[in-house]
């Protein structure tokens, strides 16, 4: 193990010895004083000689154990570990274009970087070189004088020697002397050649001449910590681990002893950087006896010891060993990092046969969810990003044209507004209301209706014959050719809602439709995707039985942050809390919104950071899905109805055209009573909290103080500028 100068301990090349440190060794066979001649050893490691087998500073240690576990991914070589002559960087002439590209990009930001920051650069270089002429003739004056020599004759002085004084005066006199002839001729020299040189040279060498010596003088002049030039691209540093430091961080939680026989912590692989280059793995044998489970209670005091944050470390079991796991730590917390805007924003129409993106992992690596022959069940606390996680993949879905969606929105918010665009079937809350007149019936229905739709394609399926389909399901030519085999998506959120009506016999309906529809629904195509803030404690009696069943048998489920663990088992499970799946343990905080576990869908369980889509993205994203579907004729249902006009209406000229002259703001609820005033056709049964939430992409909800009575409102100025901005986009 080597240390820069910094301190810090670097990783060791891949051919170091993989045994568990200095408690490998039998006290027996240790030698009394054994010491390791470092300068011979650096001797003959420069003449290229090998180390000896098992030799680790001081003291040999055991032979080098059995790689074992899952592969850990490695610098790029051939089969006998020789890197390429020409980097993959440089070979083929798509990567040469690509890196000069790169490499081309690079050098433009820099020059545009520096270009904009140039006059400040010389307003800076000029004021340090005048700082650097008055320390250079400081210096020259300090030279000239011999002013260190003034010590040595004050020590004569007052040792009253006179002879040394004398000799030490005579010595300065005659420095002296001979300095200021020199410090004469180089005035006399400037003097007489400056003038010459002014008159005669070229103007491009004075300006280079003098851009040289100002460049000189500021470099003389300026402090060591005050650069005049920054960076442009700052060199990401991070906290280096290697073998030691992670073996004292696993001894220091209690998972092995270096000096109990049989309990040292072992290496199952060399350590190495990840394919992603954001930190680095190893696989890990744990002494015999200590579990998975046991390194998964000890991932704080890991954390702790390895002097990183808990959020970068990540521990994956291994299936050929319960002692064995993959340890990984990130060089940052991955998790703080935003996966960025939802890649739908490109508007294209998508295919519900592919996967669905969802967001980036820990490791920076994308993410996606095949939503075919799956139920899907999202659960967190509120505000956390469950809403914006289910709407996403239910975006994906919209942008298939293909795809039956039916939408029962349990909280009644704004967030699934805009569905209605396109929609098969859209139900808004539990309570009745003017828009919806019973929300609870008409989710009756449709649950009903899906289970006869199930039915009829699974009759349909049943009078096919073999040569089209051959194993007795829908596949994706089926759904194009049949209308009848369309894949249908529902969406509920909020869905215990609708388990806990004031009515007994129908949360029993509605609990026995829904277990129907999970039980058959995949294998007619029929998708479920179910999000909830309460996955427990809900119903009595059958409908308790009938909500947990229901819970429990989704494929699929995603966790982002959760109040408690036992919210965390419920959504994900009790074979996902047994395996360290703990998403009451995920980080809070404003960047960590959108992190969630998701689990079941692959061998891997993986953290995510979710793509974003916010309000204004979904309404982009909802309209080019309405016109694909009106293009290849399969808007039905809800959609197609008069009820979707008004979701095309313009709400920011709408509200702008409630304000009166001379009102520079208004409180909601005055806007929500004009507009249902003027516009009654439109806006009925808008609320106050409704119209903020249609605009609130749009414009901020602030303070608004009219007749000497302050409530949050929006201001006119604020939604001219929406409107302006709207118009220049």
């Amino acid at each position: 193990m080597t240390h820069d100068n910094n301190g810090r301990a670097d990783v060791p090349d891949d051919d170091a010895p993989t045994a568990g440190g200095l408690g490998d060794v039998p006290e027996a066979d240790m030698p009394a004083a054994a010491v390791l001649d470092l300068t011979a050893e650096r001797t003959r490691r420069g003449r290229g000689e090998q180390d000896p087998a098992g030799t680790h500073y001081d003291l040999t240690l055991d032979d080098e154990p059995t790689p074992g576990g899952g592969p850990v991914e490695t610098p790029e070589t051939d089969t006998a570990g020789r890197r390429p002559v020409i980097p993959s960087a440089w070979s083929g002439w798509p990567n040469v274009k690509a890196s000069l590209r790169e490499a081309g990009m690079l050098a433009w930001y820099r020059v545009r970087y520096h270009g904009i920051r140039s006059p400040w650069y010389a307003a800076q270089a000029i004021f340090w070189a005048v700082w650097g002429l008055l320390r250079m003739l400081g210096a020259h004056i300090r030279w000239w004088w011999v002013s260190e020599q003034y010590t040595l004759r004050q020590a004569a002085a007052d040792r009253q020697d006179d002879t040394a004084w004398y000799k030490l005066h005579r010595e300065v006199k005659a420095t002296r002397a001979w300095r200021g002839f020199v410090i004469v001729c180089e005035v006399s020299t400037a003097v007489i050649l400056g003038p010459v040189l002014w008159t005669l040279a070229p103007g491009w060498v004075l300006a280079f001449g003098a851009a040289g010596v100002v460049a000189m003088l500021a470099r003389y002049g300026r402090p060591a910590d005050r650069p005049i030039v920054s960076a442009a691209v700052v060199a990401s540093r991070f906290r280096r681990v290697n073998p030691d430091i992670i073996l004292r961080a696993y001894y220091a939680a209690g998972l092995g002893h270096p000096d109990k026989p049989n309990q040292q912590v072992m290496f199952g692989s060399p350590m190495s950087r990840d394919g992603s280059g954001t930190g680095s793995q190893v696989t890990i044998d744990l002494p015999y006896g200590k579990t998975f489970d046991d390194v998964i209670k000890a991932k704080g005091a890991i954390a702790s010891g390895l002097d990183v944050s808990i959020n970068q470390v990540f521990i994956t079991r291994d299936s050929s060993s319960h002692r064995r796991h993959v340890l990984f730590v990130a060089d940052r917390d991955p998790l703080a990092i935003p996966a960025g805007k939802t890649p739908l924003l490109d508007l294209k129409v998508r295919d519900i046969w592919a996967e669905a993106p969802l967001g980036l992992d820990e490791r920076g690596r994308k993410v996606s969810l095949l939503l075919m022959w799956v139920s899907i069940l999202i659960g967190a606390m509120p505000r956390k990003g469950k809403t914006f996680t289910t709407r996403a993949l239910a975006l994906f879905a919209a942008l298939d044209p293909y795809v039956m969606l039916l939408v029962a929105d349990g909280k009644m918010s704004a967030d699934w507004d805009k569905f209605r665009l396109v929609a098969y079937r859209y139900v808004c809350g539990v309570v009745p209301n003017s828009r919806d007149n019973d929300p609870i019936t008409h989710f009756l229905e449709m649950l009903r209706e899906i289970k006869k739709h199930i039915e009829q394609v699974n009759d349909f399926l049943a009078s096919l014959p073999t040569s089209e389909c051959p194993e007795g399901k829908i596949t994706r030519e089926l759904s194009r050719k049949y209308p009848l085999l369309r894949v249908w998506l529902l969406v509920m959120e909020e869905f215990q809602n609708y388990f806990e009506t004031d009515d007994q016999d129908v949360n029993k309906e509605i609990a026995s439709l829904l277990s129907f529809v999970k039980a058959v629904g995949p294998s007619a195509g029929v998708i479920i995707l179910s999000s909830s803030q309460k996955p427990s404690g809900v119903g009595a009696g059958d409908v308790a039985r009938l909500f947990n069943r229901y819970r429990d048998n989704h494929d699929v489920r995603f966790a982002l942050k959760c109040g408690n663990d036992v919210v965390s088992r419920a959504i994900l499970g009790g074979d996902a809390y047994a395996e360290g799946y703990d998403a009451s343990a995920l980080p809070t905080g404003k960047q960590y919104l959108g992190v969630g576990i998701l689990y079941g869908h692959s061998d891997d369980t993986a953290v995510v950071r979710t793509y974003l889509a916010d309000h204004t993205d979904a309404e982009r994203i909802l309209v080019a899905a309405r016109k694909h579907r009106e293009a290849a004729g399969t808007l039905a249902g809800y959609a197609a109805g008069e009820k979707v006009a008004r979701e095309l209406r313009d709400s920011l000229t709408d509200v702008r055209g409630v304000f009166l002259p001379g009102e520079p703001g208004l409180h909601w609820t005055v806007i929500a009573e004009r507009l249902a005033e003027h516009l009654s056709e439109h806006y009925a049964d808008v609320t106050a909290e409704a119209v903020s939430a249609l605009l609130r992409d749009h414009v901020p909800s602030v303070g608004v103080k009219v007749k000497g009575v302050n409530k949050n409102g929006c201001r006119l100025t604020d939604i001219d500028d929406a409107i302006g901005r709207r118009k220049s986009a």
